[in-house]
């Protein structure tokens, strides 16, 4: 059989090389999105050091008066190393609905715990009633949390008792709840028996390891301190990024 005649094969010789230059920058093209997607994910995936600003030191050195049998963290004027978080984790407490167990708190009050002032002051300390009471943070969304930082008054070494964290799916807290952190061995406060220490509070705060642990709400619990039978806090920081 003949072949097609040569002018009506002349188009598809000159279409050929066009179209391997057509493909060649789809696919330079597809390359240069895939790398740059895979940057993207790398640079949010890449854990980097927790950054807190500290407030000023209200008191040094040990305590003298130590409860007797208290499984307490020694005291130490030492920097603790800091958590390892991804890089794109922010502070989300700002922002959030807060609310307390304790009906008397205000919502003027309660906004002081993310307003970023720290210092040992009475005018920086947000005061809830005797008993176990908690401060709770709706984060608006599911986050993925990393990091809880929050500070009781430090203005003398005391410890605060029953200081446990969790985290929910729902604001009734009755949904995947999940305990973070909880230092009451005796489990008086009904929230389950803890296994983590005691410790003095200090301008460092307490910094706890969410995990990235998805919620979307957050619970901190606390029984008064050596101190008072009042419940005190001072500022609340939440590192989170949206959940995937």
């Amino acid at each position: 059989m003949a072949g097609r005649p040569a002018e009506s094969r002349q188009p598809e010789m000159i279409s050929n090389p066009l179209l391997k230059r057509i493909r060649m920058k789809k696919n330079t093209l597809m390359l240069v999105g895939l790398g740059l997607f895979a940057a993207t994910t790398l640079l949010a995936d890449e854990l980097v050091p927790l950054k807190l600003k500290l407030p000023a030191a209200a008191f040094v050195g040990t305590p003298k008066d130590v409860p007797a049998g208290a499984n307490i963290e020694p005291l130490s004027d030492k920097p603790k190393p800091p958590l390892m978080i991804p890089g794109d984790a922010k502070n989300v407490a700002p922002g959030s609905q807060i609310n307390s167990s304790d009906t008397n708190a205000t919502a003027t009050a309660l906004a002081k715990l993310t307003d970023g002032d720290k210092e040992a002051f009475d005018t920086s300390i947000v005061l809830l009633r005797k008993g176990t009471q908690y401060v709770q943070f709706d984060l608006g969304s599911a986050q993925e949390i990393f990091a809880i930082v929050f500070w009781h008054a430090h203005d003398t070494p005391k410890i605060y008792r029953n200081v446990i964290v969790q985290v929910a799916d729902n604001a009734d807290f009755t949904e995947n709840v999940r305990t973070l952190f909880n230092n009451d061995i005796e489990n008086s406060s009904g929230r389950g028996v803890g296994t983590d220490k005691q410790y003095f509070e200090t301008f460092q705060g307490r910094t706890v390891d969410a995990k990235g642990a998805k919620a979307r709400f957050v619970r901190l619990y606390s029984k008064g301190s050596t101190d008072s039978a009042l419940n005190e806090y001072t500022e609340v920081e939440i590192y989170a990024r949206l959940a995937k």
